[in-house]
């Protein structure tokens, strides 16, 4: 048996078990192989639980084993770190609890802090630096680590509510369809959030318009003074948040 072989046969077993794959790499080695296997899974298995506490905390831990069970059992490990692993477990959580869409936008928000916690870093614009800039023609330029999440529910309160150790409140959805902003200030993950106006206006900035074609959009949705206010409103919020790391023309 080659070398890529006997690799081969290891990991069908590690993943799924596989016993023709135990019997290639021989009876010899049978004793030894479930050690291996179950280092495996708890290896994934307290990855997953490190990264979605409040996840955990909501669910319970029986509910949360389960669910970790069948990530792993469809998802094997395929970065090079174990970092890469948590990724994709919210769709998994959606799949098992498409009735409950609370269980899945908290995981997705915990896992949008861990990446925002690991992000580059960027300094972020200071309120001094405004005033050399062209508003007509300036780019903004969000920091790394920002990421924009969908949310139908209150899981943001429930996520505070537990990383507190409160008893958190009872899922509800939301009046409207708003969405969660995450990034990181200075070291700390920060999320807030926002309705579909700044989701719209974080959107059209990310996508390389300018601030007067922001400002403009918002004139378009809102009304000339409501649209003015908020645009100015909006980049108040950006700078004092560190969202914003430079501009260009």
């Amino acid at each position: 048996m080659s070398l890529a072989t006997l690799q081969g046969d290891f990991r069908a077993w590690l993943m799924d078990g596989s016993l023709d794959a135990a019997r290639r790499i021989g009876r010899a080695a049978a004793p030894g192989l479930s050690v291996y296997q179950n280092n495996y899974r708890a290896q994934l298995m307290a990855c997953l639980a490190e990264t979605y506490e409040q996840t955990q905390a909501w669910l319970g831990d029986e509910a949360f084993l389960a669910a970790a069970a069948t990530h792993i059992d469809a998802n094997p490990p395929s970065a090079w770190t174990l970092d890469a692993y948590p990724a994709g477990f919210a769709d998994t959580l959606d799949s098992i609890y498409p009735d409950d869409p609370e269980v899945a936008e908290l995981a997705a928000l915990e896992w949008g802090l861990s990446r925002a916690f690991t992000a580059a870093d960027a300094t972020a614009m200071t309120p001094e630096a405004l005033a050399s800039v062209d508003w007509d023609s300036a780019a903004l330029h969000f920091t790394p680590s920002l990421a924009v999440l969908p949310a139908t529910c209150n899981a943001a309160a429930i996520w505070a509510a537990l990383s507190k150790s409160e008893m958190p409140p009872k899922a509800v959805a939301l009046p409207e369809p708003a969405a969660l902003l995450v990034w990181r200030q200075d070291f700390t993950p920060c999320f807030r959030t926002i309705d579909g106006v700044e989701e719209g206006a974080i959107s059209l900035c990310a996508s390389g318009a300018d601030f007067g074609a922001m400002c403009g959009s918002l004139v378009e949705t809102l009304g000339e003074a409501d649209g003015i206010a908020r645009a100015a409103a909006l980049l108040g919020q950006w700078i004092g948040d560190g969202l914003i790391v430079g501009t260009s023309e």
